[in-house]
């Protein structure tokens, strides 16, 4: 943990406010590396109505994390823009109510690590302190806790964490960067929902795998259900675990 990030915890005073009466409003929001996950992808894309395809083209770059091996998929910033994000305004976020989950994080860090003795996932919160962020030392009234419900990140989290898992999985099976196939399958099955449906019902992607008929109606018809169910693929797929395609 860097020296700028403090630890702190769900029943700590939150001293910070963001607001455009804060000098520094969408500053933070210029000069980024953002990241995205998969279900910030899929909030993103149904709110812009895009499908998956034209969202990724128009507004991400795809990457290699050099941690885990996996595509990473990241905001094109523009240079002409000082690299802002995409949807920042002059009044703050175009997509608020469907803006990524580290963007309803901060300042704010969250890591998750899966206890030894009950295998439940467990979070740890840190406070990032940023010289550039001037909302610091403002009382808000809440704790870190009451902040973090009213940002609305409880279903990010929880998506979030299946990945978490499977990036686990990915690092203790097949340490290193998957070959180009490997690589394109996961893009698809995390990113591309929309090219992954297509897959499945005009191609017969999950034909011959112990996939029930209501969990396949189900994801056909709901992008989290296909999401889950992309996650789920990549498991049974990509790693050879034995695992029931049953979500």
């Amino acid at each position: 943990m860097s020296d700028e990030m403090v630890p702190v915890s769900l029943e700590d005073d939150f001293s910070f406010v963001c607001s455009p009466d804060v000098s520094c409003f969408n500053q933070c929001c210029r000069d980024l590396n953002q990241v995205l996950t998969p279900y910030d992808v899929l909030r993103l894309k149904q709110a812009l109505g895009l499908s998956s395809h034209d969202f990724l083209k128009k507004y991400t770059l795809r990457h290699n994390g050099p941690e885990s091996g996996l595509p990473v998929v990241t905001f094109k910033m523009e240079p002409s823009t000082q690299y802002a994000c995409p949807f920042v305004t002059t009044t703050g976020c175009s997509v608020y109510q469907n803006r990524p989950a580290s963007c309803r994080m901060y300042p704010l860090a969250r890591a998750v690590v899966r206890s030894r003795d009950t295998g439940q996932m467990v979070e740890y919160f840190a406070l990032i302190e940023e010289p550039h962020c001037h909302g610091f030392g403002r009382k808000s009234g809440q704790t870190v806790g009451q902040w973090l419900s009213a940002q609305d990140v409880q279903e990010y989290n929880a998506m979030n964490d299946k990945l978490v898992e499977v990036i686990g999985l990915k690092n203790q099976i097949m340490p290193g960067a998957l070959d180009g196939a490997d690589a394109d399958r996961f893009y698809m099955a995390c990113y591309d929902l929309d090219t992954f449906r297509e897959q499945i019902g005009a191609k017969g992607l999950l034909s011959g795998l112990p996939v029930s008929a209501g969990t396949l109606k189900h994801a056909m018809d709901d992008d989290v259900a296909l999401l889950e169910l992309g996650l789920t693929w990549i498991k049974y797929v990509l790693f050879g675990l034995p695992i029931k395609l049953e979500v």
